[in-house]
């Protein structure tokens, strides 16, 4: 999946102090969507509960946060919805969807505007799962609320221990050794733009995470770089996960929550709180123990 261009946009770029201003001063405010129904999309929490289910939209094949094996929804974000449904008393039920071109797109297609005409069912989900937080990209997308921030994903480096027995590779080793990354993502960005273009050589750029990972537990690379859940899924026998400064990268870490349309804000505060509750709990902490996988907490 593309990482998303709220992260990627500023994956090459330096960090730079900022003077602290409340949230959203200063921004511009976002150009207005052409053609967009004003009138409230999809149903509040009171229908939702009547109804009995609620539905989330959730990236398919996307291991370990999402995906459908013999038709059981299984992953992280899965977990977390199933919280959610359980906190409201209805059944959870997932629809899963491809990524596109960015993340605003996946939030107009699936919680606020809908599919194009003439491209399927024209209904948006309750909720979508797996959407990361930024102040300046929720500040300048008006349709949707951003909530239930659930857990922090970071960019890390997974390796072979035969190819690097003394010290865990950082960046500056790409320069001679080849590594994985997913196509069009945030690693691969950073990679690309490393000063002189001295990797662009040594990247070897794959359509997922996961065949990024196959090719490293097969030899064929010597280390891979993405999200840290999903090379520690991916890691195999002799295969190592750590996460090393990477100068220059801007969003190192991001919190991963949820979305959802703006008319609905009192769903979010109750799917916000059930999140809320599962993290003092340690019901999310849980879900990461379960599949193997770190667990940190976000920043709420």
């Amino acid at each position: 999946m593309r990482r998303r261009a709220v992260l990627a946009g500023l994956a090459g770029t330096v960090a730079m102090p900022r003077l602290a201003l409340a949230r959203c001063e200063g921004l511009p405010v976002g150009q207005r969507v052409q053609n967009a129904d004003r009138d409230p999309v999809g149903l509040d929490l009171d229908e939702v509960v009547e109804r009995g289910w609620i539905e989330f939209a959730a990236y398919d094949r996307l291991p370990p946060y999402s995906w459908e094996e013999d038709g059981e929804a299984k992953g992280i974000d899965i977990g977390i919805g199933r919280i959610v449904a359980e906190a409201l008393g209805v059944e959870p039920r997932f629809r899963f969807v491809a990524s596109g071109e960015n993340l605003e797109a996946d939030l107009r297609f699936n919680v606020w505007q809908g599919l194009p005409m003439g491209a399927g069912e024209n209904v948006v989900a309750n909720m979508m799962l797996h959407v990361p937080y930024d102040t300046e990209f929720a500040c300048r997308v008006e349709q949707a609320v951003f909530t239930g921030q659930a857990y922090r994903e970071r960019v890390a480096i997974a390796y072979r221990e035969e190819a690097y027995p003394d010290t865990a590779p950082t960046p500056a080793f790409f320069r001679f050794d080849m590594v994985a990354v997913q196509n069009d993502t945030i690693s691969d960005f950073y990679l690309a733009s490393f000063p002189g273009g001295q990797i662009n050589a040594n990247i070897r750029r794959y359509p997922t995470m996961a065949e990024a990972m196959a090719a490293l537990r097969a030899g064929e690379v010597n280390a891979a770089m993405g999200p840290r859940a999903q090379l520690e899924w991916g890691a195999g026998e002799g295969v190592k996960v750590h996460a090393p400064p990477l100068p220059g990268l801007a969003i190192v870490d991001w919190t991963v929550g949820l979305a959802l349309h703006m008319s609905h804000r009192d769903l979010g505060y109750a799917a916000d709180d059930a999140i809320a509750a599962a993290l003092a709990d340690g019901r999310i902490a849980a879900l990461f123990e379960e599949h193997g996988l770190t667990f940190e907490a976000p920043e709420r």
